[in-house]
């Protein structure tokens, strides 16, 4: 053996024995390290929902064997009932479930919730960078500060069913373009004995999803910051004239008998086996109307999506889009590790994983390096609306603080309820507002 080669061979075993030994040492402090526990609360509690969140933790914990990841798991009513207990008390979870605006700001201006600024913005914006989705990313953060991130963001729009839209009489691939439209074929639906739209008003937030689309079309976005700014007011005509076109659907009895006692989880069911022919839904709807129906097969094939109707006289435009995700915000007393589960769990591995309807969780992811892994045609479209939105309005239940907010949980079901005319729900709404807004 040449002289020279041989001593390449020797820095080259050296080398190796050195790496090998560096590794050695990180595995051995990874394993001996402090340890620590992160407790996560979300509300996916469909079991393969909740499996994807396991194979998440299992393959953090895989890699960081001090770390334990403890989930509590509950029902989206029970959850913002308990969390707002917690949050009362002071004692965030380390990670959250989370829908961004304002009351999470409010959680912010409170102290309850840590800046994660440092942990997105570091090398170079490495993991802020990474999120397609920015406008989303935006409603976890104020003046330069986050204090979550999103995992998927959508759009709401309507949910229809192709065999009851053809029993009808009407062609399932000339969806309704404005709200005159919709109500003609309301009253089609009504005529072959079919119930047009399904809702589970009993949780409130369902129908709010129809009078904040209305508010969007009739308003517009200059509407809507007039009155969140309180330049104007959300008893304005336009958000008066919401509410009417909404009473047009309950004067028609447009929905499921007792409407008002249902759940969302039961409307769901009574969507997934084909009770109703439409649904103004979010995203996730296409995995729960799954779990949710008793064949655990949804509608299938059956199942179609078009975007909210344009209203003929309003302000706003038909590609401005009204919807929202889910997404995780960080406790103040959070671990470091929690903060760096909620990168891991946010790259694209399993983002691409969280899009997979095979898996049953079937969410628009909001990183980069996605696009792929989107094979669920009414998911692409709905995609495709929410990143050619001309303005994207979060739910109005979760951008709106607190009382603001659960004036227009209340008014909307009064005026399903008939107990509130347009004009006194919208009233209600504003009488809350300026006890709050503008935010300071």
């Amino acid at each position: 053996m040449r002289k020279g080669y041989r001593f390449s061979l020797i820095i080259a075993l050296a080398a190796m024995i050195t790496t090998l030994s560096l590794s050695g040492i990180v595995a051995n402090a990874q394993a001996t390290a402090a340890p620590v526990t992160i407790n996560m609360w979300h509300i996916s509690t469909a079991a393969i929902q909740g499996a994807y969140w396991q194979t998440i933790a299992n393959d953090y914990m895989a890699q960081h064997p001090n770390v334990t990841i403890q989930f509590t798991v509950l029902e989206n009513e029970a959850y913002k009932a308990k969390l707002t207990t917690v949050i009362q008390a002071g004692t965030p979870p380390d990670l959250f479930w989370s829908w961004g605006g304002g009351v999470l700001w409010n959680y912010a201006n409170a102290g309850l919730v840590r800046d994660i600024s440092p942990e997105l913005n570091a090398n170079n914006g490495e993991w802020k960078n990474s999120f397609a989705a920015q406008a989303a990313l935006n409603l976890y953060g104020q003046n330069g500060k986050y204090y979550g991130v999103p995992f998927d963001w959508g759009a709401v729009g309507v949910f229809f069913n192709k065999a009851l839209w053809k029993k009808a009489g009407l062609d399932p691939a000339k969806t309704p373009a404005t709200w005159d439209d919709l109500l003609t074929d309301v009253k089609a639906l009504k005529a072959a004995g079919i119930t047009p739209f399904i809702i589970g008003e009993k949780d409130k937030w369902p129908g709010h999803f129809f009078f904040a689309y209305l508010a969007t079309r009739e308003a517009g976005q200059k509407g809507f910051l007039a009155a969140y700014n309180q330049t104007g007011s959300f008893a304005d005509a336009p958000f008066v004239k919401a509410f009417t076109d909404l009473k047009q659907l309950v004067d028609l009895n447009a929905f499921q008998d007792g409407a008002l006692a249902t759940d969302y989880s039961t409307a769901e069911n009574l969507m997934g086996d084909g009770k109703g022919a439409m649904e103004v839904m979010g995203q996730f709807s296409i995995a729960n109307q799954i779990n949710d129906s008793t064949s655990k097969k949804g509608l299938g094939a059956d199942l179609g999506w078009f975007p909210f109707p344009v209203i003929t006289g309003g302000t706003g435009l038909a590609t401005d889009v009204f919807g929202g995700g889910d997404g995780l915000a960080v406790g103040k007393n959070a671990p470091d590790a929690a903060v760096d589960f909620l990168k891991f769990a946010s790259s694209t591995k399993y983002q691409i994983m969280g899009a997979d309807p095979n898996i049953g969780v079937t969410v628009p992811p909001t990183v980069k390096g996605t696009d792929s892994a989107i094979t669920d045609p009414i998911l692409q479209t709905i995609i495709k609306a929410r990143d050619s939105a001309t303005y994207f309005q979060l739910y109005y239940d979760q951008f709106l603080p607190p009382a603001t907010a659960g004036a227009v949980l209340d008014s909307v079901q009064a005026v399903f309820a008939g107990t509130d005319t347009p004009q006194q729900a919208a009233q209600a709404i504003q009488d809350a507002a300026k006890t709050e807004l503008p935010l300071k």
